[in-house]
């Protein structure tokens, strides 16, 4: 049996390349069918839109993925500081659906229409 510990410690000091590989966020019903997967490595450009918390319903493109952390920042989701100005909030990518792919990227566009 694996402990809980372990496990977190192993997520925590796992190297980049598999922190990377862990920021993967569910897709639309709509991209399921034409990309025929059920989540994709989110980049930044895609566009998404938040599941829960605090800015349920918002939908934006992502500014910024920060792979140590498995979060993201959205275009319009800020806080406002107490001592004033904006800071960008941090969400995880589990609470994120990808609306849109960024398809910029050739290699990236060649790997989806592979499995679709």
């Amino acid at each position: 049996m694996t402990r809980p510990g372990k496990s977190r410690k192993m997520a925590h000091e796992a190297p980049n390349h598999r922190k990377s590989d862990a920021v993967r966020a569910t897709l639309s019903p709509e991209l399921r069918e034409r990309v025929r997967s059920r989540s994709v490595r989110v980049r930044k450009n895609d566009s998404v839109r938040v599941l829960r918390g605090e800015f349920k319903g918002v939908e934006g493109k992502v500014t910024k993925v920060l792979t140590d952390v498995g979060r993201i920042t959205i275009e319009g989701v800020t806080r406002e500081k107490i001592a004033g100005g904006t800071v960008p909030v941090k969400i995880h990518v589990s609470n994120v659906m990808v609306n849109n792919l960024n398809l910029d990227d050739k290699w990236r566009r060649q790997v989806l229409e592979k499995t679709s």
